[in-house]
């Protein structure tokens, strides 16, 4: 990983710590007894939201995508390209009001992870969909250059052969279940 070539650094929008202290008042209103917290949080959240916003990095290189967040407990998750099946684009009201969008990148065994599904989400990132077509492109690249996996001695007989078992195994369950 250390030998991977930069491709792009994705750049995050300011607005996005307006996005952040807006949705994190919008909790403490919706919870009504931290109401009286709200002009605490717009004070110290301004500060809080701008250390974050330096803390975020998103890196796509030639075979994976960075992300670095967090100020005070950092996170770093690499992924590779391959293992990418998606990369979702979202869209609130408030967001939509900012000209806000958030990238959520999604691979494969990652739906138990959180709530949404995604391995990563990310808010803010400037002219996100040519981010996102730059890394599907590159994903595409990698996936199409992997050489195909070449069949053992005689895989194309002990494949048939697994298959053939499937389908009698699948033949004598329709019988047991047309038989009931």
């Amino acid at each position: 990983m250390k030998n991977d070539r930069v491709l792009q650094e994705a750049e995050f929008n300011p607005k996005v710590c307006t996005y952040w202290l807006l949705s994190g008042g919008f909790i403490l209103l919706v919870c009504i007894i931290t109401i009286p917290l709200l002009p605490l949080w717009f004070i110290f959240g301004t500060l809080i939201t701008r250390k974050y916003l330096e803390h975020i990095s998103c890196t796509l290189t030639d075979r994976t995508l960075i992300v670095k967040k967090g100020w005070l407990n950092r996170v770093e998750k690499t992924i590779p390209l391959e293992k990418i099946t998606d990369l979702a684009l979202l869209q609130g009201p408030i967001m939509r009001a900012m000209d806000l969008h958030g990238l959520s990148v999604e691979t494969a065994g990652s739906s138990g992870s959180n709530a949404s599904g995604a391995l990563v989400s990310l808010v803010g990132i400037v002219d996100v969909k040519a981010f996102r077509d730059t890394v599907l492109a590159q994903r595409d690249r990698i996936v199409g250059a992997a050489p195909a996996a070449a069949p053992a001695d005689g895989g194309d007989q002990s494949q048939r052969d697994v298959l053939e078992d499937i389908r009698d195994s699948l033949h004598r369950i329709e019988q047991i279940v047309s038989n009931r």
